[in-house]
């Protein structure tokens, strides 16, 4: 048993992804001075990125390092 949904991981997944690609487009911007190099190269960062972030956000849900010993416990006794 997971401690997190896929739903959740995807909605985390959308909503850093909307922060960091502001974030993108807006470093861009200031240091070319083009709003066209910033909304391209932010524009092609939401996808790679969010794939990668994803996969990442469920591999760590697998890994049990740094879990509380009484959360590791309930997965432990959930699992069947």
């Amino acid at each position: 048993m997971m401690f997190a949904s896929k739903r959740r991981s995807l909605l985390k997944t959308l909503s850093w992804r909307t922060i960091a690609s502001l974030d993108t487009l807006l470093l861009t911007w200031l240091v070319t001075g083009s709003i066209t190099a910033g909304l391209t190269v932010s524009g092609l960062e939401i996808i790679t990125k969010m794939v990668l972030y994803y996969f990442h956000e469920r591999t760590w849900i697998k890994c049990k390092y740094g879990i509380d010993k009484n959360v590791k416990k309930v997965i432990e006794k959930n699992k069947g």
